[in-house]
């Protein structure tokens, strides 16, 4: 059994004709990170909401550690970490008053707040009101939040948002040490560099429904040309000639080149996962 089985999955807003979600199916394992991937009013904030149990009333089948997380009770969020991305900290208190007071909240063990903040560089600042923090700052302390309780399934929502790349990392090292923890991470972002490094599969969203499913290589392969570009040197300068990949060992105007020049690069034309994004929503990033 999965951690998350959703199966069906549908759900129609109040006084709205169309489906948020129009018969949504996938399932993620204890332990891997599953990246939610899709454009603007695809269907994944409504999702995010029915799996933290913020919205009820959908149609289908919900399953967390077996259950509808609305059967769980208040018992539900001892179990699950939600890190929103728009931070929501109370900015008169510090940053280590935000820690104490959100993990005043919980029954079971809570990490030690400094080490929190020590993780992703915000220790320095644990005495100064989050008021004066910026965007990255608060994201961070936004992230650090929602592991206070040592959940074993979190919810993250662009959680790199704001941040530049040192710090980025920091928040990036925590969710793979989660993964390596036996922990799972449902992970939302417009950031395919982060989905790329972090998930071991990403489903895309378009229109209510999931319309691809699969590793982040396996999707890039899937829409790659099978064609190789070589960079090589002559005596003038640089140049590049594409050669098609099946049969490339047996190509004897390839051959003849690698005998007779000076190969600077050879580079597949595999696919982005951004290229991937636009190709099954029909959308940019932008």
């Amino acid at each position: 059994m999965g951690v998350v089985e959703v199966e069906d999955l549908t759900f129609t807003y109040p006084k709205t004709a169309q489906p948020a979600v129009k018969g949504m199916s996938f399932a993620v394992a204890r332990g891997e990170v599953f990246g939610f991937l899709g454009p603007s009013g695809a269907g994944k904030s409504t999702t995010q909401k029915i799996l933290t149990g913020l919205l009820t009333g959908h149609g289908g089948r919900v399953g967390v550690w077996g259950k509808d997380p609305a059967e769980w009770g208040s018992s539900y969020y001892q179990r699950i970490g939600v890190s929103f991305e728009l931070p929501n900290l109370y900015h008169k208190l510090t940053a280590l008053e935000n820690l104490q007071f959100f993990a005043s909240l919980y029954a079971g063990p809570t990490e030690d707040p400094m080490t929190l903040l020590e993780a992703v560089g915000l220790d320095g600042d644990a005495h100064t009101r989050v008021g004066k923090f910026s965007k990255g700052m608060q994201m961070r302390l936004v992230f650090v939040r929602a592991l206070a309780h040592r959940p074993e399934l979190l919810f993250l929502d662009e959680p790199t948002s704001g941040m530049d790349p040192v710090n980025a990392r920091r928040v990036k090292d925590r969710i793979r040490g989660m993964r390596e923890e036996g922990r799972t991470v449902f992970l939302t972002t417009h950031d395919m560099a982060t989905a790329e490094e972090l998930c071991d599969r990403v489903a895309f969203v378009v229109d209510g429904k999931i319309a691809a499913l699969d590793t982040p290589a396996e999707h890039k392969v899937s829409r790659s040309q099978r064609v190789v570009k070589v960079t090589y040197r002559t005596a003038s300068a640089l140049q590049s000639k594409d050669f098609p990949l099946d049969g490339l060992a047996d190509d004897e105007t390839f051959r003849a080149l690698a005998r007779e020049h000076h190969i600077e690069a050879l580079h597949s034309q595999e696919a982005s996962l951004e290229d991937v994004f636009i190709d099954v929503t029909g959308r940019s990033l932008a």
